[in-house]
C-alpha cells in the first residue's frame, strides 16, 4: 500500500509541475508578445494549467477512478481555486497582517508557506472530491 500511496504522490507532483510550466510560461506569453492585461493573461493561464492537471491526473494518476463528464473538472477547478485563495490568504495575512512587507517576505508566505498549503489542499480535494476511489480502506495520512 505504501508504494501506491508514493506513486500516487509521484503522480500528483509531476502532474502539478508540468500544469505549473504551462501557466507560467502561458501567462508570461500572454503578457509579453500577445500585450494582454496581467488579469485576463493570468484567468487564461489558470484555466489552461487546470486543465492540463486534469487531464494529467485523469489520464494518468487517478486513471483507475472512472470518473467522466464536467462535473469532474468542474471540482478540480473548484479546488484549485480554493487552493489559490490559500495562497492569496497566506500572502495578505503576511502582508498586511503582519507588516512583513519585503519581496522576500512575500515570496516567502505566497510561493513557500502559501504553496504548500495549497498543495496540500488540492492533493485532499483532487484525490477526494475529484477522483473518489470506491472502498478505500484508510486515509492518505496513514
Amino acid at each position: 500500500m505504501v508504494g501506491g500511496r508514493r506513486r500516487e504522490l509521484l503522480g500528483f507532483a509531476s502532474v502539478g509541475l508540468l500544469a505549473y510550466a504551462v501557466d507560467l510560461g502561458l501567462f508570461t506569453l500572454l503578457r509579453g508578445p500577445a500585450g494582454l492585461g496581467p488579469l485576463t493573461a493570468k484567468a487564461l493561464s489558470f484555466v489552461a494549467g487546470c486543465t492540463v492537471a486534469y487531464a494529467g491526473n485523469a489520464l494518468g494518476t487517478y486513471r483507475h477512478t472512472r470518473v467522466r463528464g464536467l462535473r469532474p473538472y468542474a471540482l478540480f477547478c473548484a479546488v484549485n481555486l480554493a487552493g489559490a485563495a490559500v495562497q492569496l490568504l497566506c500572502l495578505a495575512v503576511s502582508h498586511y497582517g503582519l507588516g512583513l512587507t519585503s519581496q522576500r517576505a512575500d515570496t516567502v508566505s505566497g510561493a513557500g508557506v502559501g504553496m504548500a498549503l495549497a498543495t496540500i489542499l488540492r492533493f485532499w480535494g483532487t484525490r477526494t472530491l475529484v477522483f473518489p476511489t470506491g472502498g478505500r480502506v484508510g486515509s492518505w495520512t496513514g
